[in-house]
């Protein structure tokens, strides 16, 4: 989790159940969002057996966890989701999905709602997130900026090349 972080729930608000009101980062951070997650497996198939809400919800937080990591980044570093839920009746396995995979010590801000539908048939819950990490280190940042300079050189010598 990135050290700049604070989570804060002001006195003068309810006390909310398993998230954070206000989650403040200061920079300098990278800045991660996570598209919308499904409980779809690897062969892009809705896990479990029509209506399991546990298995599809367990699924797309494993999916979340795996999109991370594709940045070097956990579940700990994410400080806002967004929670969609065709029925609300599951707010209930919802929740205890979410505190199994969350730093519930810190959790991040958090909205969830209730929708007519999924973009997938069959699909009965949707999380996205965005997660901060630290800045990269300058020699970290330098290398990138290498590994772009040497694509770019390269895309420019097959345009010339074309002409």
């Amino acid at each position: 989790m990135a050290a700049n972080l604070r989570f804060l729930n002001p006195s003068t608000m309810s006390k909310p159940p398993g998230y954070t009101h206000v989650v403040e980062a200061t920079g300098p951070n990278r800045l991660i969002y996570i598209a919308g997650q499904l409980g779809l497996d690897s062969d892009n198939k809705i896990v479990g057996v029509p209506g399991d809400f546990h298995a599809q919800a367990t699924q797309a937080f494993n999916n979340l966890k795996s999109a991370l990591a594709a940045v070097s980044a956990d579940l700990k570093d994410v400080v806002k989701i967004n929670n969609y839920l065709v029925d609300m009746s599951h707010i209930g396995l919802f929740r205890e999905v979410r505190d199994s995979f969350l730093n519930m010590a810190a959790p991040p801000a958090s909205t969830t709602v209730a929708i007519s539908q999924l973009a997938r048939p069959g699909a009965l819950f949707e999380v996205e997130a965005i997660a901060v990490l630290p800045a990269k280190t300058a020699k970290a940042s330098k290398a990138a900026s290498s590994r772009r300079g040497a694509k770019s050189s390269k895309v420019k010598a097959r345009g010339r090349k074309r002409r």
